[in-house]
């Protein structure tokens, strides 16, 4: 059943997005394993020539940067870190470039902060880009966080979460986060199969984080999950095994795999449920939040208890339940101020409040996702 399940995943993939982490790319000391990159190089075009468009994820700048300067140990001074980064993004593209080029294709380079899917535009023109270089054929994207200047304000965190708001932003059929293990482990075993991700799956990656990335199994877990609660499937596999993309193109059972939703989010509710940056918070009553979660209804004033944050008309706010719970995220038809102006009211009353009403909710359901 689940071998079937697979083979149909990827007999259907026509878009895919690999991410390949730091501890998979470097080798114990941090330096830059380019025999690695070699075999991923390989397996990639060997995916494009069935005629899968591969986006690739790849982290490993400041390994890189190690090799590069000769470091003895990886610097743990965030300036340090940032200028070690900015030598071995270079040195990582170059490795690459190496790699694709007697395999005769192009690589392209893309660098990102968490503000580029923050930002609607800047969301769209990446897309946009990544559209652009498939059609253009024999280029294989390669994206980054960008290290050099992404502090711990503003960073986005780790590639896993790149990957999985790559993976909404194309509608990629399926994600395939590579790492220095085989796969979600439990009692010593690979775990073949998650049809949803819970509290109880996620205790799984306790104490797997990576040694040298900033993420690690807990990060590639929630990634995954949220790629496959948006209706498209993942897997999780070590890249150290030896043709492990062409074994996951082929249908094999390798790594774990994360079932995808029944339902496929569009890509307008994919942005506000995971890329769009919340300006602020909402808190509702109980019957508010009953009505969201299992009716699917709008939020009206008569449901808000208090307002936090400053947040303009057509911002994204994140809704809050009395237990402090998010259970939804979505597009306010009214600013912070307004909204704290007419809560509890009646629909009714909103005009003789404000002056005016530019509509009945203070977020329409068509606006609003659950989380």
């Amino acid at each position: 059943m689940a071998a079937n399940v697979r083979k149909n995943i990827v007999a259907n993939a026509k878009r895919i997005v690999v991410k390949v982490g730091t501890n998979a790319l470097c080798d114990e000391q941090g330096r830059l394993d380019e025999s690695i990159i070699s075999q991923l190089a390989k397996q990639i075009v060997s995916a494009q020539k069935r005629g899968v468009f591969v986006t690739l994820v790849a982290s490993g700048a400041i390994g890189a940067g190690i090799t590069e300067l000769d470091l003895a140990e990886r610097p743990r001074v965030m300036s340090r870190l940032q200028a070690t980064a900015a030598v071995g993004q270079g040195r990582l593209m170059r490795a690459f470039h190496d790699a694709f080029e007697p395999l005769h294709c192009k690589i392209a380079e893309i660098l990102l902060l968490r503000d580029d899917f923050e930002h609607r535009r800047r969301y769209l023109n990446i897309r946009n880009t990544i559209n652009a270089l498939e059609a253009m054929g024999h280029v294989t994207p390669i994206i980054n966080e960008n290290d050099a200047v992404g502090g711990r304000e503003i960073t986005i965190g780790d590639n896993d979460v790149v990957a999985a708001l790559l993976t909404h932003m194309l509608r990629a059929d399926l994600l395939v986060l590579l790492s220095n293990v085989e796969g979600v482990i439990k009692d010593g075993k690979v775990v073949e199969v998650i049809e949803q991700l819970d509290a109880d799956t996620l205790s799984l990656a306790a104490h797997r984080r990576s040694a040298l990335g900033t993420g690690g199994m807990g990060s590639k877990m929630s990634a995954a999950g949220m790629v496959a609660s948006a209706g498209e499937p993942a897997i999780i596999a070590s890249a150290r095994m030896p043709g492990v993309l062409d074994k996951i193109m082929n249908g094999a059972t390798v790594g774990t795999l994360f079932l995808p939703a029944k339902r496929r989010m569009s890509s307008r509710d994919r942005w506000i449920a995971h890329a769009a940056k919340s300006a602020g918070r909402i808190v509702v009553d109980d019957g508010a939040a009953r009505a969201i979660i299992k009716q699917g209804r709008s939020l009206l004033p008569s449901g808000v208890l208090a307002v936090f944050g400053e947040f303009k008309k057509g911002d994204t706010v994140t809704i809050i339940d009395t237990q402090g719970s998010q259970i939804a995220r979505g597009l306010s038809n009214y600013s912070s101020g307004d909204v704290d102006r007419i809560k509890r009211l009646k629909t009714s009353q909103i005009f003789k409040t404000l002056g005016s009403k530019p509509a009945d909710e203070i977020i329409h359901r068509n606006n609003l996702i659950i989380q």
